[in-house]
């Protein structure tokens, strides 16, 4: 296990180097840079720049602007430097977790992520809780009622709840509870009121909670059709197998099979995954749910810094969060064997 582990861990590397390598030369090639912005700013234009990102396609954009100045831009933001350097000086900082400073926000790359971290940690984990609370149970009583009217009646629910966009039940329920046309049931935006620092604790978290509301059911609905279908499937096939029989004609009661053999085989592809779901939990970012309800958290961040072509703040996170991608698949891996003994990676290793 030591040494699939270690194995994994080295290849994190190239798979790491390859990903930023792909990333960092797409944004050389893409028009609109910061360069190009700032300049478009200073001469008074509100475009994002269609210049190249080449010096003599900048200055032929950028008439009326010395080419010194012009070059002093470049090298405020670092390409003064051919690009080969400037892409290993960038993966040199970042492994000491240096992603440097936004072009815009005046900010550090990791204190601004920080910043919005508690708006995504709170759609994330609410969202991540409620599915998996919710969806286990609810496919064991599938699978346990397989073809009842139960069974149809929960399938149709959660399938037409998964073909609903999110952003399209969240305006809708902005609509209906949100002071729209209907009813002023729940707040329009933000994770606390403006008074929330003054008032007591208790009301504070009911208040927090009030806010969550909208935006967390816009968010789980549609989550809530594939974990449901595979818990359902999962205990369907552990239900089938000989070992079910065997056990029930040794008089086990049904809740002694379902809960003592099945779950504990019929559980383990749910488990292995929820790694990966829960450190998505807390770098997870929906754009459209974020505008909607006018939260600032880092699906907002990452669309506005690929707008602005915020270089330092879009590579810095997705190095980030491939990193902590690939350790959660590695994590998943690992469950696997805590789970099942039967696993062994020396197996996979041969």
């Amino acid at each position: 296990m030591f040494s699939y582990i270690l194995k994994r861990l080295l290849l994190m590397i190239p798979t790491l180097f390859g990903v930023m390598l792909i990333t960092f030369a797409v944004t050389q090639f893409v028009p609109g840079g910061p360069v190009e912005q700032l300049v478009s700013q200073l001469e008074g234009k509100h475009g994002t720049g269609e210049a190249s990102s080449g010096t003599s396609g900048l200055y032929r954009g950028a008439t009326g602007l010395d080419e010194e100045y012009i070059e002093e831009i470049r090298a405020m933001y670092g390409f003064d430097k051919p690009v080969h350097e400037r892409f290993f000086i960038m993966m040199k900082n970042y492994l000491t977790f240096d992603f440097g400073d936004s072009y815009f926000h005046n900010k550090s790359v990791i204190d601004l992520v920080i910043s919005k971290l508690p708006v995504s940690i709170s759609i994330g984990m609410w969202s991540f809780l409620i599915v998996y609370s919710t969806c286990i149970p609810l496919g064991i009583a599938k699978a346990v009622r397989d073809g009842s009217t139960f069974d149809v009646v929960t399938s149709t629910l959660i399938l037409i709840g998964y073909a609903i966009p999110g952003f399209v039940l969240g305006i809708t329920l902005l609509v209906f509870f949100g002071g729209g046309s209907f009813y002023d049931v729940f707040p329009l935006r933000g994770l606390v009121s403006d008074n929330w620092d003054t008032l007591p604790w208790y009301k504070q978290i009911t208040d927090y909670l009030w806010h969550m509301v909208l935006p967390i059911t816009a968010s789980v609905i549609g989550s809530f059709a594939v974990m449901t279908m595979l818990t359902k499937n999962s205990f369907i096939e552990e239900i089938r197998k000989q070992y079910v029989l065997t056990a029930k004609a040794k008089g086990l009661s049904e809740n002694a099979v379902l809960y003592r053999h099945v779950f504990r085989n019929a559980i383990i592809p749910l488990i292995t995954g929820f790694p990966a779901a829960f450190i998505g939990a807390f770098f997870t970012g929906s754009l459209l749910i974020e505008t909607i309800f006018s939260l600032d958290g880092l699906g907002l961040l990452s669309y506005e810094s690929v707008l602005k072509r915020d270089y330092p703040v879009v590579l810095g996170t997705l190095y980030l969060f491939t990193m902590l991608g690939l350790i959660a698949k590695l994590l998943a891996d690992i469950s696997y064997v805590i789970i099942d003994p039967r696993i062994h990676f020396e197996s996979v290793d041969r």
